[in-house]
């Protein structure tokens, strides 16, 4: 078949599916088919030799079913596999604050005032499985796919503006420590104390973390962000560093530890009904997008590094100036076929948005797409909800599930290559001023210069409301409590670094005295002692059930005897 007959890149003409008109007799649009498009006329009963069987191998419509059913789920994510999602569009207002936005970008999404552009919006939790509860303590998941006019954008970050570590080479650390033991198959907070207590730039992201800020009420009522430094391009090849920041219309609401889990006794799902709730009744959630901006370059004056994700841009010398919304207002149609299928890469920016040199969101970069091949496979591309929604023609071919071929309508079949005089595809001929960075320096392996892990932290310690310190206190004393001495004094140390009340209250809290020096002992008879290998049998409790071991005991105390049957 030739490209004349209209359809590119497949071979054959006219494939059916649930929508087409031409049925065979007997049939309608609700008549139950198998793949293969054969009426099924009887959905109850399997062929067996007999009423009581056995079945035949030759069960075709039995063994296709099943065959599917046990293929229905593809591998979830290795992070984020709990989420929720819906679409809806974001509408750009043209400017940056009062300035009009081209100044700073030549990303077509953000110009044209009142323009929209039509968006898909997965909410996550982070750590645990996909059907974990929505109320554990974990940061969330808030990742927006533009379909832009020049193509997809991808702005993949969280509830929370910061993060634990600055380096991609200790992500799969972070994460082996916030995931289940291997052996005993729980999350133990002494696994993750035993790696936070060593990694003194997660201060920051451990004060919010622990307090409300941790346990958002719902999707529709959080913040959300970037995360990490992007650079934004103008027409003449400036570039800017840029924050992202999601602010909702709704409000922002919290839980406490004590809220959380008696939610979590009702409802493990009540963040994805409340989403999907609103949306079907018209009462659609809105968040403006606001940015930080500051000129390219490494900025001495600052007592931090720009690129470092585990801090904050002060608001009062980088104000938030909104560029847009973004309303939600349409329910997917299958949660597996959008929800779960969709794929985000931090690498998918349009002309306009460039990346800076943050370590963390360059190793972002590569993990994210590897990690969609693998999930969903090497075509995750061609499925409905990742495919831009603009002319796509690529040389890329084959590959395991090719629904079709990404091939133009004049381009010759016989050419899957470039430079070709043959009928091939052609570079494109528009040629924006790039941006073009000097990069110099020793190849080396170190941190940063300007690391100064304790100075936020500490601020945002003084800046939490009573109840929610409060709340933060008891929150890490519950996770320390069943931790080894050194990592609970380690943390003492390093949270005394951030602000002196903040540790001495959480020393109190676990039963350490404090000396004259500064220094703290373990009072008499606070000690834990660890009674397995390195770690007590018992364990630490995962985070957001402070009471687990008492719930393993109780179950049986509380369990009501039953006789065999």
């Amino acid at each position: 078949m030739s490209n004349k007959d209209g359809i590119h890149g497949t071979n054959v003409n006219g494939a059916g599916d649930s929508e087409d008109k031409r049925f065979t007799e007997g049939e309608d649009e609700q008549t139950l088919t198998t793949r293969q498009g054969h009426p099924i006329r009887d959905n109850q009963n399997s062929r067996t030799i007999g009423n009581r069987g056995p079945a035949t191998l030759e069960n075709y419509q039995l063994i296709e079913k099943l065959a599917h059913f046990d293929r229905e789920r593809i591998p979830e994510r290795v992070v984020h596999a709990r989420g929720t999602g819906a679409h809806g569009y974001f509408e750009t207002y043209g400017k940056l604050g009062d300035e009009p936005v081209e100044n700073y970008t030549r990303a077509k999404v953000f110009s044209g005032a009142g323009k929209q552009t039509p968006v898909f919006v997965r909410f996550s939790t982070v750590t645990h499985g996909k059907d974990s509860p929505e109320t554990m303590r974990d940061p969330r998941g808030f990742a927006v796919k533009f379909y832009t006019e020049d193509g997809n954008w991808d702005l993949v970050g969280n509830n929370l503006k910061i993060f634990f570590i600055r380096d991609a080479i200790k992500f799969p650390d972070l994460i082996h420590s916030f995931k289940p033991d291997p052996v005993t198959n729980r999350q133990d907070t002494e696994r993750i104390f035993d790696f936070i207590c060593q990694t003194p730039e997660s201060m920051h992201m451990i004060t919010f973390l622990f307090s409300p800020w941790g346990i958002p009420a719902n999707y529709r009522q959080m913040q959300g962000s970037g995360v990490n430094t992007y650079k934004w391009v103008n027409k003449n090849g400036d570039a800017f560093l840029v924050k992202y920041h999601w602010e909702p219309k709704q409000g922002i609401k919290n839980l406490t530890q004590s809220e959380a889990e008696a939610i979590q006794a009702k409802n493990i799902s009540h963040a994805t009904q409340d989403l999907y709730e609103a949306i079907e009744k018209g009462d659609y959630p809105e968040w403006e997008l606001c940015m930080q901006i500051m000129e390219d370059g490494e900025h001495p004056e600052l007592d931090f590094d720009p690129l470092d994700d585990t801090k904050i841009w002060p608001e009062d010398q980088f104000p938030f100036l909104p560029v847009g919304k973004m309303v939600l207002n349409k329910n997917p149609n299958n949660v597996f076929a959008e929800t779960e299928q969709i794929s985000f890469g931090t690498g998918v920016l349009v002309d306009g948005l460039d990346f800076s040199d943050d370590k963390m969101l360059q190793g972002r970069t590569f993990s994210y797409s590897d990690t969609q091949r693998h999930r969903v496979g090497a075509n995750y591309l061609q499925l409905p909800i990742n495919a831009p929604k603009k002319h796509v023609a690529t040389n890329q071919r084959d590959g395991q599930m090719a629904y079709h071929v990404d091939e133009a309508p004049t381009q010759n079949p016989h050419v899957n290559y470039e430079p070709s005089l043959l009928g091939g595809l052609k570079e494109a001929t528009d040629r924006p001023k790039p941006h073009q960075p000097k990069v110099e320096g020793h190849l080396k392996k170190e941190k940063i210069e300007r690391t100064n892990d304790f100075k936020q932290a500490g601020e945002r310690y003084r800046l939490l409301e009573e109840w929610e310190r409060k709340d933060l206190i008891q929150n890490l004393v519950d996770g320390l409590k069943p931790c080894h001495q050194h990592i609970q004094q380690r943390m003492i140390e390093l949270l005394t670094k951030c602000d002196e009340d903040y540790g001495r209250q959480v020393a109190a809290g676990i039963g350490f005295t404090m000396n004259d020096d500064g220094t703290y002992d373990m009072e008499a008879g606070s000690e834990i002692t660890p009674s397995f290998g390195h770690f007590p049998i018992e364990g630490g409790s995962p985070l957001g059930s402070n009471k687990a071991s008492d719930a393993v005991q109780e179950a049986e105390q509380k369990g009501h005897d039953a006789h065999p049957y």
